[in-house]
């Protein structure tokens, strides 16, 4: 017989509430969750600017080139919620430290990849590395810190990986160039062992507010399947088999809604939707925010090397505009959030973010960098004035049990609208271009995709306005 969840406050056991409070232990999870947060979206952006070489080397066509990012999402966002769940029960620095070691495994492999299929498995171990990361390092940071401070520690973090996306366009790009695409993935191993090293050493003590309680395998099981369902349909689209394997996805996640209502451990407790209009609206908020920009480097970089006809260094060069204004702008929107309603400072981020997607609906064959560097750095400040903010709602609108569950459905959010942009972006391919390798022939097309691709991003981020403003007071 299934029991309700009991979702009242459990105070941590003595052991960790003295870590949560000790100056040494902040500061050290903080460095290290801020390493997290570097390395993982520096990967992201350094392989975007490599897809071009890559591609060429394994003859991959646009949609296909597009499943080096989305396999990566895919698996990420299918393990973020379940290892989140399992940093809650079985400690949160455990799960931490394995991520960072399967992670830094998945970069080896990837760079020694011999086949598309290999690149794209290999990819897949990434995702899981960086879903055990993630899943727990924003959980530790909200643990540490109190209410007061945690906008601050938040946005530090959210400029690590803007600062991460800054660098990784760049160097990526430099590396591509001078030492091949595989030198992208290589570079990254030992700064895996180095975190690896550094937080067995440093990063005492351990976070567990849900121990003894079960894992719900089943609604994992079910939440993955879903997840995969959903993401390959778009893949197939315009085929009909593609809208009936999302329709079966659609189908995976309401059973699994139904599962986790009657479960008496779910690993995602749908009380946090039911009763919690902040923590519903603001991961809405970041879904549709993360849908509508997350394939702007990947569009962006395809053009400024396909159509301009630039070096991946320069082009790197280029797309550093929109993470560098990031990294200014989110520790000040963090601190701001611990001041002001952070929904309204979100609300702006997000009204700036349309803006800026709305420049490179224009974009052209003889469009200029003094137009398109602009517009990156419009959305860069959108962005950043809307993500440690709406982080800083979700984290503080739950229970202290339910910060690795809350941390791994706003992460999830990310990567399920991450899966979307990209998602989208193989649609309008497949629909305007077709399954063929980007030449000259197809240019035209190409950058018709990419206009239709902006509208619609635009139009999203518009619709995302609103949830953001309707989500309510935190304070």
């Amino acid at each position: 017989m299934m029991e309700t969840p009991n979702n009242g406050p459990q105070p941590p056991p003595p052991g960790e509430a003295a870590a949560a409070t000790n100056g040494v232990s902040k500061g050290t999870a903080l460095l290290v969750a801020t390493l997290a947060s570097f390395l993982m979206p520096f990967m992201g952006s350094s392989i975007n600017v490599a897809l071009p070489s890559l591609g060429k080397e394994f003859s991959m066509d646009a949609v296909l080139l597009s499943w080096v990012a989305t396999s990566y999402l895919l698996a990420a966002a299918v393990f973020l919620v379940p290892w989140g769940r399992l940093g809650d029960i079985y400690g949160r620095k455990r799960i931490f430290t394995a991520g960072i070691a399967v992670y830094t495994l998945g970069c080896l492999l990837c760079g020694l990849s011999v086949s598309s299929a290999m690149l794209l498995s290999c990819r897949v171990v990434q995702g899981m590395g960086s879903a055990m990361m993630f899943g727990t390092a924003l959980a530790i940071i909200t643990s540490v810190f109190p209410p007061q401070e945690r906008g601050r520690a938040m946005g530090i973090t959210v400029a690590a990986v803007y600062t991460g996306l800054s660098l990784g366009p760049f160097l990526g790009g430099l590396l591509t160039q001078h030492l091949g695409w595989r030198s992208v993935f290589i570079v990254n191993v030992p700064l895996g062992l180095i975190m690896i090293g550094f937080v067995l050493w440093k990063l005492r003590g351990e976070w567990a507010e849900a121990r003894g309680e079960r894992f719900d395998f089943v609604g994992s099981a079910v939440y993955g399947g879903a997840m995969v369902a959903v993401m390959y349909g778009f893949s197939l689209l315009p085929a009909v088999w593609g809208a009936a394997v999302i329709a079966a996805g659609v189908l995976g996640i309401v059973a699994f809604v139904r599962w986790e209502m009657r479960v008496t451990s779910p690993v995602l407790n749908m009380s946090l939707f039911r009763r919690n209009a902040v923590f519903v609206l603001s991961n809405l908020a970041a879904l549709i925010n993360y849908s509508a920009t997350f394939a702007v480097t990947f569009l962006l970089s395809l053009y400024l090397q396909y159509v301009k006809g630039f070096s991946p260094q320069y082009a790197g060069l280029i797309l550093v505009a929109q993470p560098v204004v990031m990294a200014v702008v989110s520790p000040l929107a963090g601190r701001l959030s611990d001041r002001v309603e952070p929904r309204i400072v979100a609300s702006i981020g997000m009204t700036l973010t349309t803006v800026g997607l709305l420049f490179f609906a224009f974009v052209g064959e003889g469009t200029t960098l003094a137009f398109i560097i602009p517009g990156l750095a419009v959305l860069g400040l959108g962005f950043g004035l809307f993500s440690s903010p709406n982080m800083n709602a979700v984290m503080s609108s739950v229970e202290r049990r339910f910060y690795g569950v809350a941390a791994g459905t706003v992460s999830t959010m990310r990567l399920v609208g991450q899966m979307l942009s990209m998602g989208l972006a193989m649609l309008v391919f497949a629909v305007v271009i077709g399954r063929v390798e980007i030449t000259p022939e197809v240019y035209a097309q190409f950058i018709s995709g990419v206009r239709i691709a902006f509208i619609v991003f635009a139009a999203l981020c518009f619709a995302g306005i609103f949830a953001s403003l309707a989500r309510g007071r935190v304070r």
